[in-house]
């Protein structure tokens, strides 16, 4: 199969120069300034969904699943802040991770990734000048693989973007809810603890269904993925982009994603140039 064919470039012509890309990518722009994320649906063709959830399906019982309570920053609690303190506020977090090292570079979901034209077209709705690929050899290109009673409590990504793939989708739950933008000029944990407590009119829901391609500020905005039910399981793709060249995950991080860490990840591991604290 040609790699065209797993995208639908009738609806989305990435790939060719002209007024309707540039009309989608300002329209993408526009999303993306306003509330820090754009939803593309129907972007892969019905084989391409097919054939991911099959290459999914394969690699599934090598994901790292992993049991336990996080703060929405990854960090270890610090009795030294007060109670309320949104980094002292843990829940818990049930969820699995295929690490990137299990895609093959023939497989459906790196001849995504690796079409010419996706990337120029992702950056150029990012509006970055500086974009490269997560250098993480366990984390560029990733599935997330969740279960009946799983879901991802409040967080915040380690990398500026993510790119998502919806593949497959629970039988029920499995909403996506975000917080545009919480924290873009800095940390902002008043705005943090109204999202937690509950209290926030900040907050936004997003219903995604297979093929759909979705631009995400996950680095800035909070947000979550609420419990899933029924026998089905969700994979969606993530593709993720940094600003920093050879950036990867701290140790402490990847190890509690993929259950596991390699030896560049403690080669550079406190060399990241930002200073958000997780």
């Amino acid at each position: 199969m040609k790699k065209e064919n797993l995208i639908n470039l009738d609806s989305y012509p990435i790939d060719k120069q002209g007024s309707e890309r540039d009309n989608l990518i300002a329209s993408i722009k526009s999303q993306l300034h306003d509330d820090g994320c754009a939803v593309l649906k129907n972007f892969l063709t019905p084989i391409a969904v097919k054939r991911l959830i099959e290459e999914a399906d394969n690699v599934a019982h090598l994901a790292h699943r992993s049991f336990n309570r996080t703060n929405p920053y990854f960090t270890k609690d610090d009795p030294t802040l007060p109670t309320n303190d949104p980094r002292r506020r843990f829940f818990d977090r049930s969820n699995s991770f295929i690490a990137a090292d299990n895609f093959l570079p023939t497989g459906t979901l790196r001849q995504i990734h690796d079409f010419p034209a996706f990337e120029p077209f992702i950056q150029e709705c990012l509006e970055q000048r500086d974009f490269y690929r997560y250098a993480d050899p366990l984390a560029d290109v990733i599935v997330n693989a969740a279960d009946e009673g799983a879901g991802f409590p409040w967080h915040f990504d380690t990398n500026n973007f993510t790119i998502t793939l919806a593949i497959q989708m629970a039988d029920e739950g499995g909403m996506f809810e975000y917080a545009p933008n919480i924290r873009k000029s800095g940390e902002n944990f008043e705005d943090v603890r109204d999202v937690l407590d509950g209290t926030s009119s900040k907050v936004r829901s997003l219903k995604l269904e297979p093929g759909d391609l979705q631009l995400f500020k996950g680095r800035y905005s909070l947000h979550r993925v609420a419990p899933l039910k029924g026998k089905t399981p969700r994979y969606v793709a993530i593709f993720s982009y940094v600003e920093q060249p050879d950036m990867v995950g701290s140790p402490e991080r990847t190890k509690q994603l993929y259950g596991r860490v390699l030896p560049v990840h403690l080669e550079r591991a406190g060399l990241r140039s930002d200073a958000y604290i997780d």
